[in-house]
């Protein structure tokens, strides 16, 4: 694939997309020390009394906060999707973790897109060879490749933010496959925070390597062969033919 410059609105794309990255960067330094569990316990009761004096403007709030988390890639995801199931219960606490990530991964993917996603998927859409192929057995399995991207532990959440939109993915499927994508680990992430004032009662800390006990990974690697099995299928028969 032969090298061309960037057009200007393309370029310019892509340095305000770098700005964005660069406060990432900056939040991942100024916040690292603050998004986590101690300052969840030092403000636990202020917390309650706010979510029981204001529900609807706490969960507004907290969708928030998540959501900025996601969408500027900072760390306490995982602090955030627990402090739901502490403060909304199991039921509420999904929907509102799920809410906000989904938004938050949509909001990144519409970032990459603007910035370089949709000149880089251009020049893909353009390429021969194995580049070629590569985008082509991509389309032809977006959603499964999608879904696998989320339900796979090994894969960094802001990979599968970032990539779909650098290959060109319909941004429809990625929103829904998202949604869908997360699900199990919310689940498992707000059940915690469902039991962290007991927790916190002891002096402990959670233990977030649950999602790592074979009877929870089990059912999630179940569901990743479930989402890989279409693929399978479709070259089985391409095979055959």
């Amino acid at each position: 694939m032969r090298s061309l410059p960037l057009p200007r609105h393309i370029a310019l794309r892509a340095l305000a997309f770098a700005g964005l990255v660069a406060i990432a960067v900056l939040g991942i330094f100024l916040l690292r020390d603050h998004l986590n569990f101690e300052t969840l316990r030092t403000h636990r009761e202020s917390l309650l009394a706010l979510r029981a004096a204001h529900p609807i403007l706490t969960a507004a709030g907290f969708v928030g906060v998540y959501f900025a988390i996601v969408a500027l890639s900072l760390p306490g995801a995982a602090v955030a999707s627990v402090t739901g199931g502490f403060l909304f219960g199991l039921v509420a606490g999904v929907a509102l973790n799920v809410t906000a990530a989904t938004l938050g991964a949509c909001a990144i993917f519409l970032a990459a897109r603007w910035g370089l996603g949709d000149w880089l998927a251009g020049r893909i859409d353009t390429a021969q060879g194995r580049v070629a192929k590569l985008r082509q057995g991509l389309r032809d399995n977006e959603i499964s490749v999608l879904l696998l991207l989320r339900l796979l532990p090994a894969v960094p959440f802001f990979v599968a933010n970032l990539l779909p939109a650098l290959v060109g993915a319909r941004f429809r499927n990625f929103a829904w496959t998202t949604a869908i994508g997360i699900l199990p680990g919310a689940i498992v992430f707000t059940w915690i925070g469902v039991g962290l004032g007991a927790v916190f009662d002891r002096g402990g800390t959670p233990d977030l390597s649950l999602i790592r006990e074979p009877h929870v990974i089990g059912p999630i690697l179940g569901l990743c062969a479930l989402a890989a099995l279409p693929i399978v299928v479709k070259a089985w028969r391409k095979e055959r033919v």
